[in-house]
């Protein structure tokens, strides 16, 4: 796409009064001439006279001094010719009363327009137009506050962000956990900062670094501290900054990045979401010449093109991010791009410990509170959950004017993340009311007599949150990668212990179980389908989307043998209540009038033996 040079117009915003001053005047001389030729003949007065004794003009129209009209003629052939005509005629009261009426001319009178006819009219709209699209493309190619990625005269421009070095105040010691993605990066600075070791042996830094991970695990974070650790240049810009409209723009900003980073470099381009830009060719609309696929081509270019004049230098590392990497295309992820592939996992139990302490650092915290076992309580949470859990207990302390957060706070925020807002004004009956308590009770009691099998209790609630009428928290021992079958069967006893205990004592079928079998059936599901722990179906993995499939009569199989795991568990679990229907029955009671429960206080309640102190301070 060839460019626009507006040089002139940028430096020179009087060239844009003369071009419109220019176009004015050619409009007026236009106008001009179709006023004047309008009329095909003007007459003098003389004249007129003298073709209405000749009977030559019917009618006609008179504005003040104006006369229009239409002479007819005949030619020397005897051909009838009509020819508009205009004069201006005299004050003459003898012409209209005698010689107009004498050769019967049809006289129409019109009111002056004071010279504002449909030429004017037409001539001030294209004027207001003309001064509306020159303020129009003049805004534009100064932009709307100077800058270059606003307007259209520079919409190839590159909408990066860069950022000097002293801009960038993170660096790896600012990351908490990820280690060894931390350990993969070094690499990269030790490049940019010392590049002659590595040159003496020939090796060859990877152009490309992806970092793949679920949203809000630290992508960017650890992006800015390779810049941070390298002092250099680095530039930011998201996929979806490269697409727009018009066809070629995205290419054109690619380009305009990377000759911006070999300007500065060393340095570092960072691409977040590149999934936006980089998934596979072929699946958006208009073939090779999607906008999309453009693009992509023009970065494929940049990394590694055949022209090594043009291909981006060594010392420019490009870093991208996408959780979604399944979708990229293969020629970006092959060697000489993005060969280095950094997953960025949820934080474990230490990274968890280390990130709340960073964040809290800025907080006024109870000193009481154990962080390790706050980390504990959190398995899953990203590190962007974690930044939140702890500002949402800032929030709450501050609502209620204490002087620093403490652990309920903590446990508020926690509870509102994963389960939402507490509902104090959903009213219950008694006896909703009773059966939510022994639902919860019974989820409690079987985690507890299943110790070895379930991970540690941690507190027990009938208070609503969101769509949640009460819920059973526990508290792993350690962040599990794998688990056994034991494990797998105690979780669907644990989740099935809501309903049994609310047929073990009303009798009767309530619809707050739905979730807890969902949650079951999904457990079964794992354990006959991928695990290989079913008795009647072997050790086969069963996915439908493989390369083979399985059968109506497989799908049948698999369907009897995980209602079997769900009615033997449930079975288990009816007796286990029932010889426990004491305790059931004395912890319900207490749910019912203190409504929240901790570990250590049921252990103590029901007289068993604790695993460990579960209160988190």
């Amino acid at each position: 796409m060839k460019k626009m040079n507006i040089k002139n117009l940028k430096n020179g915003p009087g060239n844009l009064v003369v071009i419109t001053l220019v176009g004015l005047g050619v409009l007026m001389l236009l106008a001009q001439f179709i006023e004047n030729t309008h009329f095909n003949k003007k007459l003098s007065y003389s004249e007129f006279v003298k073709k209405v004794e000749l009977d030559q003009i019917s009618s006609l129209t008179v504005t003040g001094n104006e006369v229009q009209g239409i002479v007819t003629e005949k030619s020397p052939t005897g051909k009838e010719i009509r020819t508009h005509f205009a004069t201006v005629v005299p004050h003459n009261a003898k012409l209209w009363n005698s010689l107009l009426k004498d050769h019967k001319v049809d006289v129409t009178g019109a009111y002056p327009s004071a010279d504002f006819g449909i030429w004017n009219i037409l001539l001030l709209a294209m004027l207001g137009s003309t001064i509306m699209l020159v303020w129009f493309f003049f805004k534009q190619a100064r932009g709307a506050n100077g800058s270059n990625g606003n307007n259209i005269f520079s919409i190839s421009k590159s909408k990066a962000k860069l950022f000097n070095p002293a801009q960038i105040k993170v660096t790896f010691d600012s990351v908490a956990g990820a280690k060894e993605a931390k350990e993969e990066l070094y690499d990269v600075v030790d490049y940019l900062k010392n590049p002659e070791k590595y040159k003496r042996l020939g090796a060859k830094l990877t152009r490309g670094v992806l970092l793949v991970g679920e949203p809000g695990n630290g992508k960017t974070l650890l992006a800015k501290a390779v810049a941070g650790e390298a002092n250099c240049p680095f530039f930011s810009v998201s996929g979806s900054d490269f697409i727009e409209v018009f066809v070629g723009v995205g290419a054109g900003r690619v380009r305009d990045l990377f000759a911006q980073a070999r300007k500065n470099a060393p340095s570092i381009i960072f691409i977040d979401e590149i999934d936006a830009v980089g998934r596979q060719r072929g699946s958006g609309q208009g073939g090779g010449h999607d906008e999309r696929e453009q693009t992509l081509n023009q970065l494929l270019t940049e990394m590694d093109g055949f022209d090594t004049g043009t291909g981006i230098p060594a010392s420019v590392i490009v870093i991208a991010a996408t959780n979604r990497a399944d979708v990229l295309d293969k020629a970006l992820l092959r060697p000489g791009r993005f060969d280095r592939r950094v997953e960025i996992p949820f934080p474990d139990l230490v990274s968890r410990e280390e990130i709340l302490r960073v964040h809290a650092q800025d907080v006024k915290m109870d000193t009481t509170i154990n962080f390790n076992h706050l980390a504990r309580c959190t398995p899953g949470f990203s590190g962007a959950d974690l930044a939140n859990l702890i500002n949402e207990a800032a929030i709450n302390a501050s609502k209620h004017n204490q002087d620093k957060v403490y652990l309920k706070d903590i446990d508020e925020a926690r509870d509102k993340m994963m389960l939402g807002k507490e509902m104090k004004t959903r009213t219950f009956t008694d006896e909703e009311r009773k059966i939510t308590a022994y639902h919860e009770a019974g989820h409690t009691l079987v985690r507890l007599l299943l110790h070895e099998e379930c991970d540690p209790l941690h507190k027990v609630t009938i208070v609503p949150r969101g769509r949640a009428l009460g819920v059973t928290h526990f508290l792993p021992e350690r962040d599990k990668h794998s688990m056994s079958k034991v494990e797998m069967v105690g979780d669907i006893m644990a989740a099935l212990g809501g309903r049994a205990a609310e047929e073990l004592v009303f009798n009767k079928l309530a619809t707050g179980a739905s979730s807890d079998f969902a949650r079951a059936t999904e457990i079964a599901q794992q354990m006959v389908r991928f695990y290989g722990m079913s008795k009647t179906l072997g050790l086969v993995a069963y996915t439908p989307q493989g390369p083979y499939g399985y059968s109506e009569e497989t799908a049948r199989l698999i369907d009897h043998e995980i209602r079997s795991i769900m009615q033997e568990c449930y079975d288990k679990v009816l007796v286990l209540l029932a010889d426990n229907k004491d305790k059931l029955y004395k912890l319900a009671e207490m749910l019912l009038e203190k409504e929240t429960l901790y570990a250590d206080e049921i252990y103590e309640l029901l007289d068993i033996p604790a695993r460990a102190s579960f209160r988190l301070q």
